[in-house]
């Protein structure tokens, strides 16, 4: 089981849960924050820092956030536009950096406010 970071996340990218995961496992994509279902150790510190409330344990997603599980796996899983691969278990995201690119899924959602 992992975490998950919601639509409330799109376009807000708050990052309070970044400072909070002991693991270092919630990566910056381009309008979104993703958690590595791999790298994730369950620990939940990441939720209640969440000040979007963006960030569910996956066991309790609401049904209309049932397809940010598959898409916060995808962001390591496939190749995103623009790279050549995966990210895979990059073994941290701050080693990483802002990625800049989302997942289909996100970067076809309209913009907030929009």
């Amino acid at each position: 089981m992992t975490y998950v970071i919601g639509k409330a996340c799109v376009d807000v990218m708050e990052k309070s849960c970044v400072h909070e995961c002991p693991v270092d496992c919630i990566y910056e994509g381009d309008r979104t924050m993703y958690i590595n279902p791999d790298e994730c150790v369950d620990c939940g510190a990441c939720k209640p820092a969440c000040h979007a409330g963006a960030i569910y344990w996956e066991g309790d997603l609401p049904d209309d956030e049932q397809a940010h599980l598959a898409d916060n796996a995808a962001f390591f899983a496939l190749p995103l536009a623009g790279r050549s691969g995966p990210l895979g278990s990059p073994g941290g995201a701050s080693a990483l950096g802002r990625v800049g690119v989302d997942t289909p899924m996100i970067a076809a959602m309209p913009a907030a406010g929009a």
